[in-house]
C-alpha cells in the first residue's frame, strides 16, 4: 500500500457561533472567535490517499488529477469565502475546523475513489500551531 500526500492553501473568514446558544454562552464559548465580524485564516490542507501502484503509470495517482479534484472541489468553494455565508459548503455546520475537515473528506472522497485510490486522511492546519487530522 502506498500514500500520496497532496497540500493546497485558502483563505477564509468564520465566526464561531452556536445559533442555539445567547450571545454570552457564544462569548463564554467561543471568546474573539465569536467576533460579530468574523475573523479569517490561511488554511493549509494535506490530503492523503492511499492505493497500489498502477503498473502501467507507476502511480497511486495521478497528482494533477487529484490537484484539479482538490480545487474544484474544496478550494473553489472556499478560498476567500466566508465559510458561514458564501455558498453552502458548510451549511448548518458550525464553522470549526473541526467540522471542515469532516466537510473537506465528504467533498472527496467520491471523486478520489473514482480516481483508483481510497481517502485515507484529510488535514487542515489554521494556524502554525494548529492541526486537525480526520480519517474517515
Amino acid at each position: 500500500m502506498i500514500y500520496l500526500t497532496r497540500r493546497e492553501h485558502f483563505a477564509a473568514a468564520h465566526k464561531l457561533w452556536n445559533p442555539n446558544w445567547d450571545e454570552t454562552e457564544n462569548q463564554r464559548v467561543f471568546g474573539a472567535c465569536a467576533n460579530p465580524n468574523g475573523h479569517g485564516h490561511n488554511y493549509t490542507i494535506w490530503v492523503t490517499v492511499k492505493g497500489e501502484i498502477n503498473p502501467e503509470t507507476g502511480f497511486v495517482v495521478n497528482l494533477k488529477d487529484l490537484r484539479d479534484l482538490m480545487r474544484k472541489a474544496v478550494i473553489d468553494q472556499v478560498d476567500h469565502k466566508n465559510l458561514d455565508l458564501d455558498g453552502d459548503f458548510m451549511q448548518g455546520k458550525i464553522s470549526s475546523t473541526e467540522n471542515l475537515c469532516m466537510v473537506i473528506w465528504q467533498a472527496l472522497e467520491k471523486g478520489i475513489l473514482a480516481l483508483g485510490a481510497t481517502l485515507h486522511e484529510v488535514k487542515i492546519a489554521e494556524t502554525e500551531n494548529n492541526t486537525i487530522s480526520y480519517f474517515g
